[in-house]
């Protein structure tokens, strides 16, 4: 059946808590089918953060981030990034050796949705925090020579060419399981050549998150479950035949229900929309032997970016980015899910 358990599932919760209109001003959440109506996904504990000398403990996915979010000083082109955990292990800084660049998930596990400049969680503990760009250690697969990085200004996520010059937030620890595995097996070096992975500190040596059930998909009457998320996709990828505007996105979720398919299909968040891509493939980013139908390029969320709130957050699901669109305009397709129970 469709409910609301939130049992097993491996994504986060977006943060976000208003609901906003086509123009980005604030209206009431109740019946909205907005991302803060629902509130989906691994909630955050009240003291989300705990200090300890140089080290914080996100006590949402148990990761340990370094406390300055600029040990390195400047930006460092990704091979410098990788040299640079490499170089603090081996001297132990803060008394460890297993720090390591974050992978995509682990990186954007820090975002809130309902913040900007930088859009980190209101009271976060972090300093020297660099509203621009942050590298991760996962290889883009539609273009290996380059790596994907996060925006902490706004939290957009995309990919830069490894020869570029970005910053570095290095991070340690296993997590509790809610943050998964990006999918990325393989390791790649500037020129994206296909490389060893043993000390390489890339995302395909690492692999850490939890790991996917195999099969990660099951064919239910209802829809599809992803049985890491628990998450129920419909099948069809492509809910309404174009590309429509976000309040029209929001509005065909609803006339699923009505017709008699279930009387729980909501528009996804942006993070469980991300929960569905696979870092070790494009075109589209979903793990190989999918059973979706009709899918398409660019998906809608129901998550407003609060940096412009008169845009909302999207899947770009050929190359796995996540960015934005204006409200107004018919540029993005639908894609139904709700929660399994």
């Amino acid at each position: 059946m469709i409910g609301q358990s939130l049992s097993a599932c491996h994504y986060l919760d977006t943060g976000q808590r208003t609901c906003h209109a086509d123009d980005g001003c604030e209206i009431p959440c109740e019946r909205s089918g907005q991302d803060a109506s629902f509130g989906v996904g691994a909630s955050w504990p009240e003291l989300r953060f705990e200090v300890r000398d140089d080290a914080v403990t996100d006590r949402l996915t148990g990761l340990i981030w370094c406390r300055s979010a600029n040990l390195a000083e400047f930006p460092l082109t990704w091979q410098e990034a990788l040299d640079f955990v490499a170089a603090m292990n081996r001297e132990q800084r803060f008394g460890r050796r297993d720090w390591r660049m974050p992978n995509r998930r682990e990186l954007r596990s820090l975002l809130s949705l309902q913040t900007k400049l930088p859009a980190l969680p209101v009271g976060h503990p972090f300093i020297d925090v660099f509203n621009g760009w942050y590298w991760t250690a996962t290889t883009a697969a539609i273009s290996p020579a380059h790596a994907w990085y996060v925006a902490l200004d706004g939290a957009r996520m995309f990919y830069g060419g490894k020869d570029q010059s970005f910053m570095l937030w290095p991070v340690r620890g296993e997590g509790l399981g809610v943050v998964a595995r990006t999918g990325q097996s393989l390791c790649y070096d500037t020129a994206g050549q296909v490389i060893a992975c043993t000390g390489s500190g890339q995302d395909g040596e690492w692999r850490v998150g939890a790991p996917w059930p195999q099969p990660r998909f099951e064919m239910r009457q209802a829809g599809v479950l992803d049985r890491l998320t628990r998450l129920l996709w419909h099948r069809s990828a492509n809910l309404t035949a174009q590309p429509v505007v976000w309040r029209e996105a929001l509005a065909a979720v609803g006339e699923l229900n009505q017709k008699g398919e279930g009387s729980a299909w909501r528009l996804p968040t942006i993070n469980e929309l991300e929960s569905l891509v696979d870092c070790a493939t494009h075109s589209p980013a979903l793990p190989s032997g999918h059973p979706f139908a009709d899918v398409q390029d660019i998906y809608w969320s129901s998550t407003t970016s609060l940096f412009e709130p008169d845009w909302a957050w999207a899947l770009y699901l050929e190359k796995g980015a996540t960015g934005v669109g204006q409200k107004r305009f018919a540029q993005f397709s639908v894609w139904a899910v709700a929660t399994f129970d």
